[in-house]
């Protein structure tokens, strides 16, 4: 008798993506394409990678708003977390399989109402744990959509700040779990390119540093790489964009990166005094420029937090976030060749031992109390190599 499938019956919102492995995922990546979320997508991809993982993306987001809202007016006019959830259930797509690990990523609470469409995946999960990606404590954020993640055995958050307030309303253990990279993608090693490109400044800027940086270059005294997309949001601090594909934009960043001798990193929302009054997280952007090894220069947070993760000599050269002096600023380091060469194979070998997204996944399955996989072992050792590799490498050439 021929065996029945495990392969779900899958509704018209969602696409199931097997990978026949021991974890099951959740993703967005077919709805929300801003640049930003590219990163999650990329630690998503990793996890894939090392546990072989099922799945389940959402294809149609009009659908997944369109219950969420009616769960928020059930439950405020109610009270009931359990019966705003019995009245407004999207249609389900219904585990056919077990599962050793249930970890999606979400980048704002906004996208937990998605769990709403796997009614059973605490039943097929022997562990389950989730990945917040940010949340700002000190704005409006939605509780009511915190309580969903309740049944989770343990949630991780990328910002320092919120972890307090997740575990106080959802009732479960928060841990923070530091942002990284792919570093294998981002490394310019075993072959290293020539970093003809000598600034590169992306996303949320100083328009004054800026400014300076494009006078420099009107005089073709430097390289200087840019956004130019009009910047956005309410308070016209943003310079977000789609993307098509975001593993190809990652691919293009790493390229970028790889080919520059400084990168402008600041500590997150550097440009919203808002942000800054009450918190200072750690960007992105820190984990991207050590994984390719570029000098970073910028305002680094001025936290404890910052200085554990980035514990190194020169992992970051202060310059200010507005630096009209810039030039003058840029001399002074390039007049020291041998210094920026030790901070970049610095940055290279400290990111392939600590902050690849396998790094991430090893201290999530860690607080589990579940067995690394071969291919996390695989990954973990072909990072061990690179950095390696940069210690060794000859001055200069990287």
């Amino acid at each position: 008798m021929r065996a029945p499938s495990l392969r779900p019956a899958v509704p018209a919102h969602l696409s199931f993506v097997e990978g026949g492995g021991m974890a099951l995922q959740s993703s967005r990546r077919r709805v929300d394409l801003w640049v930003a979320y590219a990163t999650m997508y990329e630690f998503e991809d990793v996890i894939a990678a090392v546990t072989g993982a099922d799945r389940i993306e959402a294809i149609d987001a009009d659908i997944e708003t369109a219950y969420r809202r009616l769960y928020r007016v059930v439950r405020k006019l109610s009270g009931s977390p359990r019966l705003a959830r019995s009245l407004s259930a999207p249609p389900a797509l219904t585990l056919m399989r077990d599962y050793d690990l249930f970890f999606p990523v979400f980048n704002t609470p906004y996208e937990l109402f998605g769990l709403a469409s796997l009614p059973n995946w605490r039943q097929r999960c022997g562990k389950a744990a989730c990945f917040v990606m940010e949340y700002w404590t000190h704005q409006f954020n939605p509780d009511y959509l915190l309580e969903l993640l309740a049944p989770f055995d343990h949630i991780f958050v990328g910002t320092l700040n919120s972890v307090d307030k997740i575990a106080a309303v959802t009732g479960r253990p928060c841990s923070f779990l530091p942002p990284a990279a792919d570093v294998l993608r981002f490394s310019p090693l075993p072959k290293p390119p020539d970093r003809h490109i000598d600034v590169l400044n992306l996303g949320r800027r100083s328009e004054i540093t800026h400014e300076a940086l494009l006078e420099m270059a009107g005089k073709r005294q430097i390289h200087y790489f840019h956004d130019t997309v009009a910047p956005s949001g309410a308070n016209k601090m943003q310079r977000s964009f789609c993307v098509d594909d975001p593993a190809a934009h990652r691919q293009l960043l790493a390229a970028h990166l790889q080919r520059s001798r400084y990168f402008v990193a600041n500590r997150a929302r550097a440009n919203e005094a808002e942000y800054a009054q009450h918190l200072d997280e750690i960007s992105y952007r820190f984990y991207e420029g050590a994984a390719a090894g570029v000098v970073m220069i910028g305002e680094a947070p001025r936290t404890e937090n910052f200085r554990k993760q980035f514990d190194w000599e020169d992992a970051v050269f202060h310059v200010p976030f507005n630096a009209p002096d810039i030039a003058e600023r840029l001399a002074a380091l390039d007049a020291d060749p041998a210094r920026m060469a030790a901070a970049r194979r610095r940055n290279l070998h400290q990111s392939a031992l600590r902050h690849d997204w396998v790094h991430r996944i090893r201290r999530v399955f860690e607080v589990l109390d579940l067995k690394p996989t071969d291919a996390m072992r695989a990954r973990e050792a072909r990072l061990a190599e690179l950095a390696q590799m940069a210690l060794d490498a000859p001055e200069g050439s990287i």
